[in-house]
């Protein structure tokens, strides 16, 4: 039982006892189911006070719900359904016997949620009901009440208004609870945190004021757990706290979802306020951008946990990151986080592994089409800030094991893949390519060709595999030019192996391009982008090598020039020259286009043959 003052019922019913000389006769008829229901129970009449309390939920629901014609739609009276929720207020001002409240606070708070999108008066009536119920009903009872009204609302209606007095109720409800307090959180924030998934995933900008709103009651709810540790013993605090921490990483990412203009100004405030829970949760942005703080939260939470609790944390690893980007959006988000963010990065740049498991993090960010441009540019701009100042250049640490961090680190590549070929954004495009070198570079030498490979490989395409293709010819030359040795000793690093390494391979991608697996020649005009790249690629390795730059045994061999002449470019030269001929005569704007596209093509594709026929001869 709460020690809270519920007089305020009281009052606001004193207040419009006045109505009742003008009441309606649906309050009319309200009234008189409201004290039949009052007879029924203290009759002892089981049966009877069953309908009676349905007969109450079913006038009260027939106001906000009122029957459709199939000509228009039809408006609740919002005059008549303040009548009914002072009616109601009314009679639980002064109730018979607490067992009457009981059996109406079964459904009422189901139904006066709805009235609360009516108007600001029915809001503030139908809050002053659920908080009345909240104060004089069980607290665990009101909890499985408050939930199921949730659970029945969201599966029909997405309406923000019909939840915040629901959320502000659980708020209340919450800092009740005598024991058992873990066991009755894991059961309210499933249903919780799917309602505002739901809600903010439908988010409209007409709508933005009430979701808003709905976050700041989710904030309560927050509070109100972080009050319920205070009450907890030692082993049961760690595990709520470990549960708020992940349900504000949540709600992070949810709000960060949103389709607002200036998502950073529109939101900035919801996230501070949800960000000051960080420091009671033990979250540090070093911890959420490595993934510790995550880890160690949800080994907590998932130890004993037989009942999926675990599930309803969906998105908590896009809240880590997202937390993060946050922080370096604003100082005062920071700030109450308790951070000093250049600290926190000069802490990541001078860890090899720290670098890695936080570009790996902010793939959450970068790859979800849930979040907003705005906040991948400022999560690009967290990226290079993590690279500033660290010597990447020819990265090959053997005392590292790299490949567990292989599939985070792809994934997050082809976030910014993304984003240099979707965005409108110039600059953001700009970025992401900057972005793109700088993470290709931290890769050690030993896997940087075969990640490189793997992204031509999956790219979709024709100017992005173009990119990836100048990047390898780029790779050829710093390799060349780059000392690998760690000591005299170990003579595999020699600038000259890796050279050879990365020009055999290389070959392999000019193959992959001008021979496709699939089979067939290159499809021209359309890939002519990708087929220059790979055309000044073979280009590059035969310059180099016929001015005897490379200082090793030539990876162009008799049968590897051999392959490229008949394969790869008598083949192409055919194409192109066919091509050519079918268009010759036409003087259409397409048949242009395609002369503009095919005539660089053709360029570098004859130079690389008279090199290759040039070599052949000499050989």
């Amino acid at each position: 039982m709460s020690t809270d003052d519920p007089s305020p019922i009281v009052d606001l019913a004193q207040i419009n006892l006045n109505a009742a000389a003008s009441s309606s006769p649906l309050s009319l008829r309200l009234h008189d189911a409201l004290r039949a229901c009052s007879q029924a129970v203290e009759s002892g009449d089981f049966s009877g006070s069953d309908s009676a309390v349905a007969a109450v939920i079913d006038l009260l629901n027939s106001a906000a719900d009122p029957p459709q014609s199939d000509a228009e739609s039809v408006v609740p009276d919002a005059r008549v359904c303040e009548e009914l929720l002072v009616e109601v207020q009314r009679f639980l001002s002064n109730p018979p016997n607490q067992m009457i409240v009981d059996a109406l606070s079964l459904d009422l708070p189901k139904v006066v949620a709805k009235y609360g999108a009516l108007s600001d008066k029915c809001r503030e009536i139908a809050g002053t009901i659920v908080e009345f119920l909240v104060s004089t009903c069980s607290p665990r009872d009101m909890l499985s009440i408050l939930c199921e009204a949730l659970d029945v609302h969201i599966r029909v209606s997405k309406e923000p208004t019909y939840f915040i007095l629901l959320f502000h109720g659980l708020a209340k409800v919450f800092v009740q609870i005598q024991r058992h307090h873990v066991e009755q959180v894991k059961a309210a924030l499933p249903i919780i945190l799917q309602v505002l998934r739901a809600i903010s995933s439908d988010c409209h900008e007409e709508a933005s004021d009430a979701i808003n709103i709905l976050f700041e009651a989710a904030i309560r709810i927050g509070n109100s757990m972080q009050e319920m540790c205070k009450r907890v013993v030692e082993g049961k605090k760690d595990e709520l706290r470990a549960m708020l921490g992940l349900y504000v990483l949540q709600n992070i990412a949810l709000i960060s979802r949103s389709r607002q203009k200036s998502i950073v100004s529109r939101c900035g405030s919801l996230i501070l306020q949800f960000t000051k829970f960080l420091p009671f949760c033990g979250f540090s942005y070093f911890g959420l951008i490595t993934g510790s703080s995550l880890a160690s939260a949800t080994a907590v939470i998932s130890k004993g946990d037989g009942d999926g609790t675990i599930d309803c944390f969906s998105l908590t690893m896009d809240g880590a990151a997202l937390a993060v980007v946050w922080g370096h959006i604003s100082d005062d988000i920071a700030e109450t986080a308790g951070e000093q963010l250049k600290s926190v990065l000069r802490e990541i740049q001078n860890n090899q592994t720290a670098r890695w498991q936080a570009i790996g993090t902010l793939k959450y960010a970068l790859s979800s089409n849930d979040y907003p441009w705005e906040l991948k540019s400022n999560t690009i701009d967290l990226l290079l800030s993590i690279m500033d100042g660290c010597n990447t250049e020819g990265s090959d640490d053997n005392y590292l094991d790299f490949s567990g961090f292989v599939p985070s680190l792809f994934v997050t590549l082809q976030a910014i893949e993304m984003i240099m070929m979707g965005s409108f954004d110039a600059s953001l495009r700009k970025k992401a390519f900057t972005a793109l070198r700088r993470v290709i570079s931290e890769i050690p030498s030993s896997h940087r060709f075969d990640i490189l490979k793997a992204l031509i490989k999956n790219s979709v395409s024709p100017s992005l595999t173009a990119i990836l293709i100048d990047l390898v010819r780029a790779e050829i030359l710093t390799e060349k030019n780059q000392k690998y040795v760690r000591n005299v000793k170990d003579a595999q690093f020699e600038s000259g192996s890796h050279y050879s390494s990365w020009s055999s391979q290389a070959l392999e991608l000019v193959e992959l391009i001008l021979k496709p697996p699939e089979g067939g020649p290159p499809a021209l005009p359309d890939h002519s982008e990708q087929v220059l790249s790979a055309l000044n690629l073979l280009r590059f390795i035969l310059i180099r090598e016929s001015t005897g730059q490379t200082n090793q045994k030539t990876v162009l061999s008799d049968k590897v020039l051999q392959k490229a002449y008949s394969e790869w470019l008598l083949p192409l030269r055919a194409l192109v020259t066919g091509i050519e001929a079918e268009n010759e005569k036409d003087n259409s704007e397409l048949a242009n286009d395609i002369f503009c596209a095919l005539n660089p093509v053709q360029l570098v594709l004859y130079r690389c043959i008279e090199l290759v026929e040039d070599r052949l001869k000499h050989s």
